[in-house]
C-alpha cells in the first residue's frame, strides 16, 4: 500500500524559517549576525528531523523485507544506507543476521499446496436469490464472510503465501530446477490463485464487485454498486482483501508474493472491456471508451504486479485445453497474446480452464505443450482436489495442481465426501449461513 506524509514538525520548522527570514528582512535593527545564527540553528534541527525521517524510513522498510522473510535484503538495505554507523541501525542489523540463522530450508518443494478461488459474493441475497444462475454461484463461489474466516485459518495454521516462481525456475541452461524457500519451522509454503477476474457481464447484478480500480492514493481496491445504487469503493473481493491482510500480517507472505490472477479476454480484464475482438469498433457491442479502458486496466494491473501480483492465461475463451484441436489453441493464444498481454504484461504462467490439462500425469511431451513453451510458457497448473498436493518438475517445465475452494468443495467436505479442505481451515466454522441449505449442511 501506498502512504505520504509530512511530520507537523517539518512543517513547523519550515514555516519557522519562512517567519524569520521575514522577519531579518524587514527588522533593521536586528543584527546580521544573530539573524544568520538563527537560520543556521533552524536548518540544522530541519536537518535532523529529515535524517530521523529517513532512518525510520529505511528501519521500517527493512522490518517489513525481515517480516517477510527476506532476512538478505533487509540486511542490504540497512548496510547501503548512508547512516550505517547510527546504533539503531547497526542493532537492527544484528538482529536480523541472527533471525536469518534460524530460518529452516523447505526440504519437499514438490508437496507445496495450491488453492483457488473464484470472484468473491458480496452480497449472497442477490447471488443466490435463485434466478437460472444461481446454482452456479453457490457451486463456484464463496463468499466475502467465507473467504476472510479461510484466510484467518490459513495464517493460524501456519501458511505462507509463496508464488510458483519461488519453487522452481528455469536456470541459465534452460532447465527447470528447485529453489530454496526458508522459513520458520513452524511456518509452510502456500500458492493462491484466482480464476476468472475478468467481472464478467453476466455477473452485472448479481451482488459481486464491478472492477478492480485505483483509489485516490494509487492503491488497488475494487468499484461496487451497493443496494441503494451508489458506487463505492473498498474491498469487495480477494486482490485487496489479501492486500489488507497482508499489511497487517506482513509474515503471511514469502518476499512480498501474493497470488496468481488467471485471466480470460473475451469479455475483457478486471473489469473493463478491453476485447478488441468483441468491443472494438468493428464488433456487434462496440464500446466507445475501448482504450480509454485499456488504459486504466493496465494501470490497475501495473499496480498489481508491484503489490506482488502475477497474472497468468487463463486462456482468451475459457477454452478446455484437453479437448480443442491444437490450430483452434493456437489462435486462442494469438489473441490473448494480442489483447490481454499488452495489459498485464508477459507472464510464464498458464492456468488450464476447466481444470482441464494438456496432458496425463506423465512428463508432457506433446504437440500442445511444445507449442505453450514456445510461446514462453514455463509454469502449467491444471485441478486436483484429490489429495493435497501433486507436482510435477519437467525437464524445462514445472506443474502444480491446484484445489478449488468453492461452494462444491465445501458441501463434499460437510457430508464426507472430500476431506482435503480439512487441512487447510476447518469449512463448518466457515460456511457462510447465507447459503441455501446452509443449517442442514452444518448440523
Amino acid at each position: 500500500m501506498k502512504h505520504s506524509f509530512l511530520t507537523k514538525g517539518k512543517i513547523l520548522l519550515f514555516l519557522t524559517l519562512i517567519f524569520i527570514t521575514g522577519c531579518d528582512a524587514n527588522a533593521t535593527q536586528q543584527s546580521s549576525a544573530t539573524s544568520s545564527s538563527k537560520k543556521k540553528e533552524q536548518i540544522k534541527q530541519i536537518e535532523q528531523i529529515e535524517r530521523k525521517e529517513r532512518k525510520e524510513s529505511l528501519l521500517a522498510k527493512a522490518k517489513v523485507s525481515a517480516q517477510q522473510y527476506d532476512y538478505q535484503k533487509a540486511i542490504t538495505l540497512l548496510k547501503k544506507s548512508s547512516i550505517l554507523k547510527d546504533e539503531d541501525i547497526q542493532n537492527a542489523i544484528g538482529t536480523y543476521e541472527k533471525q536469518k540463522k534460524n530460518l529452516v530450508t523447505w526440504t519437499d518443494k514438490s508437496k507445496i499446496p495450491h488453492l483457488f478461488f473464484h470472484s468473491l459474493i458480496v452480497d449472497p441475497s442477490k447471488a443466490f436469490d435463485g434466478d437460472d444462475m444461481t446454482q452456479g454461484y453457490q457451486d463456484y463461489m464463496v463468499t466475502i464472510n467465507e473467504f476472510k474466516n479461510i484466510l484467518n485459518q490459513l495464517y493460524e495454521k501456519g501458511y505462507v503465501l509463496v508464488s510458483i516462481q519461488d519453487i522452481a525456475k528455469l536456470n541459465k541452461n534452460g532447465e527447470m530446477v528447485y529453489q530454496t524457500i526458508k522459513l520458520p519451522s513452524n511456518k509452510k509454503p502456500l500458492v493462491l490463485s484466482q480464476d476468472d477476474v475478468s467481472y464478467y457481464e453476466y455477473m452485472k447484478n448479481d451482488g459481486f464487485a464491478k472492477n478492480l480500480t485505483l483509489d485516490t492514493n494509487g492503491n488497488v481496491t475494487n468499484t461496487y454498486i451497493n443496494r441503494k445504487g451508489e458506487v463505492v469503493q473498498g474491498a469487495y473481493d480477494l486482490v485487496p482483501i489479501v492486500d489488507h491482510f497482508v499489511d497487517k500480517h506482513p509474515d503471511f507472505s514469502y518476499k512480498g508474493a501474493k497470488g496468481i490472477i488467471a485471466l480470460t479476454g473475451y469479455n475483457g480484464v478486471l473489469g473493463y472491456r478491453t476485447s478488441e475482438s468483441d468491443y472494438g469498433p468493428n464488433s456487434n457491442k462496440p464500446n466507445l471508451n475501448i482504450k480509454k479502458d485499456r488504459l486504466q486496466a493496465k494501470k490497475v494491473a501495473d499496480a498489481m504486479k508491484q503489490e506482488g501480483w502475477k497474472f497468468a492465461s487463463h486462456t482468451w475463451g475459457h477454452l478446455n485445453a484437453e479437448k480443442v484441436s491444437l490450430n483452434l489453441f493456437k489462435e486462442d493464444t494469438s489473441k490473448w497474446k494480442q489483447e490481454v498481454e499488452p495489459i498485464v504484461g508477459r507472464t510464464d504462467i498458464i492456468i488450464f480452464a476447466f481444470g482441464s490439462d494438456i496432458g496425463d500425469w506423465r512428463q508432457y511431451s506433446n504437440n500442445k505443450y511444445h507449442y505453450l513453451k514456445s510461446q514462453g510458457f514455463d509454469y502449467y497448473a491444471n485441478v486436483d482436489a484429490s489429495k493435497i498436493t501433486w507436482s510435477q518438475l519437467g525437464t524445462h517445465y514445472f506443474r502444480q495442481a491446484r484445489i478449488n475452494v468453492d461452494g462444491l468443495r465445501m458441501r463434499e467436505a460437510l457430508v464426507g465426501e472430500n476431506e482435503v479442505l480439512k487441512h487447510f481451515f476447518d469449512v463448518k466454522l466457515v460456511f457462510d449461513s447465507s447459503r441455501p441449505k446452509a443449517k442442514t449442511l452444518i448440523h
